[in-house]
């Protein structure tokens, strides 16, 4: 079976956080209390961390009786949380490592990478910080992390009172401290950048991991002492109480169920709950395994996965209105049926693009370029969101260059702009772009045809539109013409700048991987549409 997680449910995300789940929801028993016993263990967090990682939260799981098979679930479970809670590491990393082999109290520090020694994880030498970087260089594993910490002075890592190093965060764990089916006692460690990262990562592991403790789901906490706070235990394992209205779900679900059958419900998704002496209100706790509760409206949502989005009747709106479609996009089908109708071939690109695709591979400058950029890409094709529909229709161009010639493409979408006037600081703008590439000659006067078509289509009379010879590094000098529009009626006509027109250089095609001649046009659609 496939099983399909809400992505904002990390207590699912391992097979006990699943399996237990499935048992509350079928009676089979109930939701576990979380419980911490008395803290044995210290951490001390130095200021040297303060520029590269600087919170570090940790708790520990005693007497624990664990297969090879758990151990593959406790990975599985740390590397989903580094992906996306954790950001690939960058704002929050987990270390996990037999308390048994180590000597507490422990020091969490930075210190100059020359410094640091100690036998990484699954090596049989010892490696100083800089040569371990320079090892993993060829790591397809860890090689995507090495960014985080390279260009750092000081590297964060965690001793033991022996000088033992249990790891080097975010990067690697020490052989000496592995974990294994022999391992009866956990030490579990969270370096972050975002401390309530930070804290969320360690109850959601301590949680789903604590069952496997000789007494069950009990936490042993650690004491955090820093220079600048007082010292505090983590994990925080705190219960929550909501009160919430058993009428208010019913008209936002839909349904006519009472209080009771409401806490029923909850109490099915791990939300203890009891209906108060009004017969009205809901009294739901919410455990620290659920995270994703942050309103009312969770709760209401839980009570509809309960019941099963399958069992609510579907009604016709108790309102009368009249549909209509958005006047952009009514713009934009008329433009595609006219275009697709002139010989061209639709297609569709990603909205996200590599910067080089926005700036060197077209010849531009990148600081020019009024792109929104990506904080966090996935990967280097999506690190800004596009200025220009040509960098797509280029690349699609380039995939199919081996399909009969000329190739005509078109795309109508939106691309994203910076502007200042705007409460998000950038703005959408629907564009029609098109390119003609291969046959006996560069295809611009098809281009420049497919130009008069479309503002015939637009309505757009021959006299309120023109052409006029630009510069743009993108186009051959002396090919290439900006697309104007006069706007409104004397004495209050304007001048719009719609786009251009022009034949590619070769350096950009052959930097698409192409090497015939390449016509293209860019047309801003949006001043036509009529509200």
């Amino acid at each position: 079976y496939r099983v399909e997680l809400p992505a904002n449910r990390y207590d699912l995300l391992s097979a006990e956080g699943l399996l237990r789940a499935l048992k509350v929801f079928r009676g089979e028993m109930l939701a576990p209390r979380y419980k911490l016993t008395q803290p044995k263990l210290s951490l001390k967090v130095e200021a040297s961390t303060s520029p590269v990682r600087p919170h570090c939260v940790a708790a520990v799981l005693r007497d624990v009786t664990i297969s090879q098979q758990t151990l593959v679930n406790f990975i599985d479970l740390q590397e989903k949380l580094h992906l996306n809670l954790g950001r690939r590491r960058t704002l929050v990393a987990i270390g996990a490592h037999d308390l048994d082999t180590l000597t507490p109290p422990f020091v969490y520090k930075a210190d100059p990478p020359k410094e640091i020694k100690f036998i990484p994880l699954n090596q049989n030498k010892q490696f100083d910080a800089h040569s371990l970087m320079q090892h993993y260089r060829s790591d397809f594993a860890l090689k995507q992390y090495l960014h985080i910490l390279e260009d750092q002075p000081l590297f964060p890592v965690i001793y033991d009172s022996e000088g033992v190093v249990l790891s080097m965060p975010p990067i690697i764990n020490g052989e000496h401290s592995r974990l294994s089916e022999k391992t009866k006692n956990i030490f579990i460690e969270c370096t972050a950048t975002d401390l309530t990262k930070a804290n969320l990562v360690l109850n959601t592991i301590v949680t789903l991991f604590s069952e496997y403790c000789a007494s069950p789901f009990s936490i042993e906490p650690v004491e955090i002492i820093c220079d600048a706070v007082p010292p505090k235990l983590t994990p925080n394992l705190n219960y929550r109480n909501e009160r919430v209205s058993a009428e208010k779900a019913n008209i936002y679900i839909g349904l006519s169920l009472s209080a009771q059958e409401m806490s029923v419900l909850l109490t099915k998704m791990c939300l203890t709950s009891h209906v108060e002496n009004d017969n009205e209100t809901i009294a739901v706790e919410i455990p620290p395994t659920r995270a994703d509760i942050l309103h009312a409206c969770d709760i209401y949502e839980d009570v509809a996965i309960a019941y099963g989005y399958n069992n609510i009747e579907p009604v016709f709106p108790p309102v009368v209105t009249t549909a209509g479609p958005f006047p952009m996009n009514k713009l934009s089908d008329k433009v595609k049926d006219n275009v697709a109708m002139a010989g061209l071939t639709e297609v569709f690109t990603f909205s996200l693009v590599s910067r080089a695709d926005i700036s060197i591979n077209l010849r531009r400058d990148l600081e020019k370029q009024p792109a929104v950029h990506v904080s966090n890409p996935a990967t280097v094709e999506f690190q800004v969101a596009r200025t220009t529909l040509i960098p797509g229709l280029l690349k699609t161009t380039a995939s199919n260059k081996k399909m009969p010639l000329p190739l005509k493409l078109f795309e109508v979408s939106d691309v994203v702009l910076l502007d200042k006037t705007r409460d998000v600081g950038a703005r959408n703008e629907r564009h029609l772009a098109a390119i003609h590439y291969g046959g006996k000659c560069s295809g611009f006067e098809f281009i420049h045809g497919l130009l008069n078509r479309v503002m015939q289509v637009l309505d757009v009379p021959v006299e309120k539109y023109y052409l006029e010879e630009t510069q743009d590094s993108m186009c051959l000098t002396g090919r290439c013409a900006s697309i104007f529009y006069k706007s409104g009626q004397a004495p209050e006509e304007c001048v719009i700048n719609l786009g251009f027109v022009g034949i590619l250089h070769p350096e950009v095609i052959q930097r698409f991987e192409l090497n015939l001649p390449c016509s293209v046009l860019e047309l801003n659609i949006e001043p036509f549409v009529i509200s």
